[in-house]
């Protein structure tokens, strides 16, 4: 069952600047070999359910080893007939604008 899962998670006990503590995810994220992109906001993942929560819960785990408290938002989108949407869900939005988007 392949999804696509956006994945925002930080520690809130750390003060402004997060930005080492989402690399430490990212570095989950992309020695899975799952297919991902990273936007300015969350990390978009796709796979099989199974395969793309377990990196969600090895994301949480890296982080709560030194983390007192930690925040995740998550969107998950099931579609059974389709595949590879990272790519094919902007070159549908592109397609009805008629033109490039930036992403």
């Amino acid at each position: 069952m392949a999804v696509l899962l956006e994945l925002s998670m930080w520690p809130m006990d750390k003060g402004d600047s997060v930005s080492a503590y989402v690399a430490r995810c990212l570095e989950v994220i992309d020695a899975s070999g799952l297919d991902y992109r990273l936007g300015p906001m969350g990390t978009c993942i796709e796979g099989d359910y199974d395969e793309v929560m377990d990196v969600v819960k090895q994301c949480f785990e890296h982080l709560a080893v030194d983390c007192e408290r930690v925040t995740a938002g998550i969107k998950l989108d099931y579609r059974k007939d389709r595949a590879g949407r990272l790519r094919t869900k902007i070159d549908s939005v592109e397609q009805r604008v008629g033109r490039k988007l930036k992403t």
